[in-house]
């Protein structure tokens, strides 16, 4: 499973950070921070972002942002999920070195679902839920990522981390990362239909106009297919299809962007024609019984004589 990039601006900042700072200290503050943002707009629009890679940029971006004497919220700008499976949706506070919070941070998560703008609260700390579960319920902890149990398609939208912190230098504010594009996808479908199984179809569900798209490879090339795309109230559902004309493999991938997100493969055993020899001693036969039969009559008559 793969992350893929989503079009946003860099993160926002707390301005009330450089202003309680001399003018020399803000300029190089301001300075970092552009050099920070110009990082973050070609990252979110140059990778595709696995979990793991993820992780990676999360700890770069936190040392970044340690730079800057702020404090951060990380999180993803996009995840893909496979429908009725588990989802981990990363969050992570990060801290400059010379920042220090006092009393306990509050965890709050927003969701906002795929067909509406409005964000409304998912959960907080101390809250208990079971489709929910916030992995580290340590409010002095960096992790603030949670887990969203059995994915399905109203599981689909946009979801933000936010954090009430109190800190030496700034005092009491709320903080918040970019919001992350949660798209789901289902089992893909890939088999022969039609008239005498001689067209391969491949269908998949998928969330609903958010970028996906599918496409059949034969030989390392995309062929050109009949395409279609029906929308239901929760997703949509791509159908690619082609007529058969070569045994050998096919493949049907699901893209995210410029990012592969899962594929099949369709092994096509088509019967070898057999070529059988020319059954000539049976033409003999056929031809040979009217002769037969002449020469049994003719032979008749002589006798007769």
């Amino acid at each position: 499973m793969r992350s893929v990039p989503l079009r946003m601006g860099p993160p926002s900042w707390s301005s009330s950070v450089c202003a309680q700072r001399s003018s020399n200290q803000c300029s190089t503050c301001l300075q970092r921070r552009k050099m920070l943002n110009i990082v973050l707009f070609k990252l979110h629009h140059g990778f595709f972002l696995t979990r793991w890679r993820w992780t990676f940029w999360m700890l770069i971006l936190c040392m970044l942002s340690g730079s800057l004497s702020l404090v951060t919220v990380e999180q993803p700008p996009v995840l893909v999920v496979a429908l009725r499976g588990d989802a981990i949706l990363p969050c992570k506070l990060c801290l400059s070195p010379d920042e220090k919070l006092e009393g306990l941070s509050i965890l709050y998560w927003h969701f906002s679902p795929h067909h509406s703008s409005k964000m409304e609260l998912l959960i907080s700390s101390g809250e208990v839920r079971e489709d929910v579960i916030i992995l580290d319920n340590d409010q002095n902890s960096s992790n603030k990522s949670i887990l969203l149990k059995n994915v399905q398609w109203d599981n689909s939208g946009k979801y933000q981390c936010k954090l009430s912190v109190k800190t030496e230098a700034n005092g009491s504010f709320r903080t918040a990362g970019n919001q992350t594009t949660l798209v789901i996808y289902d089992t893909m479908s890939f088999n022969l239909t039609g008239h005498n199984n001689s067209v391969l179809r491949c269908e998949v569900n998928v969330s609903s106009k958010v970028g996906f798209a599918l496409s059949i490879v034969h030989n390392g090339g995309r062929l050109k297919t009949t395409k279609r795309v029906v929308t239901a109230q929760t997703h949509d559902m791509l159908s690619e299809t082609i007529s058969l004309q070569e045994k050998e493999k096919y493949k049907c991938q699901l893209h995210f962007g410029e990012a592969l997100i899962t594929e099949t493969i369709f092994p096509i055993n088509l019967p070898d024609t057999e070529m059988y020899p020319e059954p000539w001693l049976l033409y003999s036969a056929v031809l040979l019984v009217p002769i037969v039969v002449l020469l049994s009559l003719l032979i008749a008559m002589l006798m007769r004589r």
